[in-house]
């Protein structure tokens, strides 16, 4: 197998830049692993473009069931996903660290539309914010899990991050298991990444990474 780390934009197709100001900021282009470190754990690995580890799911079979914690590169927690019990469709919740108290997002599964050009994902809702209407503000999650290929959009429809397959040196891919998260300058890579794990668990076709 190629080598998964470190990242390069080359390793991306068509790596994204945004002008911000008359200067192009480069996007924070991350490798996601659907591997643990740890033997005998599912979960995530993720670099940054030097190799470094940024992110990590370790679940343990001792762990909650319908619960996910993403670590930092040093295990503390960043945030806990949490499966809705009892509704309709598929919804999860997204907590501060271990907190359990008052959700900070609410990602929930949507199914595409005939008369949508792309398929609609999920949405996730800002469970602190209020846009137009009082609906709750948030993003769009448009696009195929499965094709590792699927686009964040926030209210304004401008992509916040994207999910891209990941091809090594001379066109050899890496598979299912490993791709690219890109990240724009002023998006928050964390929550990035823990729509990434929800639409893991929505979509992948695979066992399943906790148990319902």
């Amino acid at each position: 197998m190629a080598k998964v780390h470190p990242n390069t934009e080359e390793n991306c197709v068509d790596s994204m830049e945004v002008d911000a100001g008359g200067r192009k900021d480069k996007s924070r282009v991350l490798t996601v692993w659907r591997k643990s470190l740890l033997f005998g754990c599912r979960g995530f690995t993720v670099f940054d473009e030097e190799g470094n580890l940024v992110f990590r799911v370790d679940n343990y079979g001792s762990g909650r069931a319908g619960e996910i914690v993403l670590m930092d590169a040093a295990g503390k927690p960043l945030l806990t996903i949490r499966r809705k019990k009892l509704s309709l469709g598929e919804n999860w919740k997204v907590y501060n660290g271990e907190d359990a108290v008052d959700p900070l997002y609410s990602v929930k599964k949507k199914y595409a539309s005939r008369l949508r050009a792309k398929a609609a994902l999920a949405r996730v809702a800002d469970c602190r914010r209020r846009g137009g209407g009082g609906a709750a503000a948030g993003y769009e999650v448009e696009g195929s899990y499965y094709r590792r290929s699927c686009t964040v959009y926030d209210e304004r429809r401008r992509a916040v991050a994207e999910v891209r397959r990941k091809e090594a040196a001379r066109g050899v891919g890496f598979g299912d298991d490993v791709y690219c998260l890109v990240v724009e300058p002023a998006a928050d890579a964390c929550l990035a990444m823990a729509v990434v794990v929800v639409l893991d668990q929505m979509f992948r076709s695979r066992i399943s990474l906790i148990k319902d």
